[in-house]
């Protein structure tokens, strides 16, 4: 046999024994019965059943409808706690998804055990991804002490959580406890809310508090908390550096109604070890919170929570929070070594229309380095540098990729000297300079607009703008004029998919004209 002969026969080996290995796809659906085979037209029940059939490399997608899990679905028990667990995944490296175009639901009103906490989803398997369904009715059913429950728990490694919705029920949204490299993604949690005093205090929207200082590179990233009594994202006694990049967090502290819950209801609340309740990790670790947007909160927009050390705050917007930030330190873990916060890093941030204070329990800059922030420029923040506050559009629904929507609300007008106002600290800007706050002015331009003529109007229509903004329809003769210099014409309401429309009567006697849209 030839070399080339050998060569090619290897090859083939190699392909087949591939092919041996490949992926396998596994279905699960309302209608589905567990002793199926798994294919999509003979699924399964559970969740649970179709991780026994999958292996490592395998997707399981999860059909649309509502799955009423009740206390005959539990699968384990931790004795710690105690808590009963749902769905525990341990097997790695599996993908649970939505089916395309398809919204599975998963109700556990009816797991009610009386004396235990109760986990939704137990994550303690490692590069699982579990992506767009929604969680619901998780209880709590354990009145007047210190208890919480969970949609999702995790204590596993390198997982995705990306575009999950956790909402009324009595769980928080998103609980770490352990592990590193998690990334949450496009999440969102609401309305999630203890059972009273004893548990009301600890539902979050978000958790993330890794135990061990290995526990790095947990992310949560472009996610919505609102309503949750609570807060909408804490990482107390967090060994680790926890990172919260892109997120939004709205009126936690407060029923729907806007009364009070008794919960803590800070927005972010990054870091914090209570009142000598423990060790406190070694490097302390300084958590990082970038273009983030707090709103409404009932007492912190964004908090340091009495922190070992300052934290890293980079580019975020704060909104009528009673305080927007309060950056208290403390020293020594106790209940007397509070201490205006140090050894912060604070730039590019803004804030507006505190109800209480628009920053407190904040060190000097010799103690912090805090230069280039709305409170530290020579800059006057008024209503006029924002193109609106209409807070319908913070839970509009979200673009078609997951991603958040893109909105008016708080974003700046072009004239304010808000923009091109920052430093550079290592993200992308538009203009001179960043601008102050979450939003980038500029970074996302209208896309191009469509016309046509009807009978003596031209009427122009557009999408992709920030939902419930405004824009203008502006004119030149002269296409190289810098847009600043185009002469408005129309001012336009943007609606809250970002669709948007003109019309204008066509200017005889001109023999060129050129039209654009202009945000504020």
């Amino acid at each position: 046999m030839s070399l080339k002969t050998r060569f090619f026969a290897s090859a083939f080996l190699l392909l087949t024994t591939f092919s041996l290995f490949s992926a396998n796809t596994w279905y699960v659906a309302t209608n589905g019965v567990d002793s199926n085979s798994g294919d999509i037209d003979h699924p399964f029940a559970t969740i649970m059943h179709a991780q026994s059939a999958a292996s490592s490399g395998d997707t399981v997608f999860l059909r649309g409808g509502t799955y009423f899990l009740t206390v005959l679905n539990l699968t384990a028990t931790n004795k710690t706690g105690p808590y009963v667990i749902v769905n525990n995944f341990t097997k790695n490296n599996i993908s649970y998804i939505a089916y395309p175009g398809e919204l599975p639901v998963f109700d556990f009103t009816a797991v009610n055990t009386i004396t235990n906490r109760h986990t939704a989803f137990l994550a303690a398997a490692n590069n699982c991804i579990f992506k767009g369904f929604d969680v619901v009715g998780v209880q709590i059913t354990i009145p007047s002490i210190h208890t919480q429950s969970e949609c999702f728990r995790v204590t596993g490694n390198n997982n995705r959580f990306e575009q999950l919705r956790m909402h009324d029920g009595r769980g928080i949204g998103w609980y770490l406890t352990d592990g590193a490299n998690n990334l949450v993604l496009n999440c969102d949690a609401w309305n999630n809310r203890g059972l009273d005093g004893g548990s009301i205090g600890n539902i979050d929207g978000f958790g993330c508090h890794p135990g061990h200082t290995s526990g790095t590179g947990n992310v949560i990233s472009g996610c919505r908390s609102w309503f949750n009594s609570d807060d909408g994202y804490d990482c107390i006694n967090a060994f680790a550096v926890v990172t919260f990049t892109n997120c939004w967090s709205m009126y936690n502290g407060y029923y729907t109604n806007f009364t009070s819950t008794g919960g803590d209801a800070n927005g972010i609340k990054a870091g914090g070890y209570g009142d000598a309740l423990g060790p406190v990790p070694s490097p302390v670790p300084h958590h990082i919170v970038e273009y983030c947007l707090t709103v409404s909160n009932r007492a912190n927009g964004f908090y340091a929570n009495h922190h070992a050390s300052g934290q890293v705050w980079l580019n975020n917007t704060a909104y009528r929070n009673n305080v927007n930030y309060d950056m208290i330190c403390n020293i020594g873990n106790t209940n007397t070594g509070d201490v205006p916060g140090f050894d912060h890093v604070m730039k590019n941030n803004l804030g507006f229309s505190a109800k209480s204070s628009e920053v407190s329990e904040l060190g000097n800059a010799i103690t912090n380095d805090i230069s280039y922030n709305y409170f530290t420029l020579s800059v006057t923040v008024t209503s006029g540098d924002f193109q609106g506050f209409d807070a319908s559009q913070l839970t509009a629904p979200r673009q078609a990729n997951g991603n958040l929507p893109y909105i008016a609300f708080a974003q700046l007008v072009g004239t304010s000297d808000l923009v091109n106002a920052g430093t550079n600290d290592g993200f992308a800007f538009v203009g001179t300079a960043p601008d102050l706050g979450a939003f980038e002015y500029g970074s996302h331009p209208l896309s191009d607009a469509a016309m046509v003529q009807v009978g003596t109007n031209l009427i122009f229509t557009g999408s992709d703008g920030p939902g419930g903004g405004t824009n203008y329809l502006v004119v030149t003769t002269n296409l190289f004029l810098p847009i600043s210099q185009w002469t408005p014409i129309k001012t336009n309401s943007i609606d809250l998919s970002g669709n948007y429309t003109a019309t204008n009567a066509d200017t005889p006697g001109n023999s060129q004209l050129y039209y654009r849209f202009r945000l504020p």
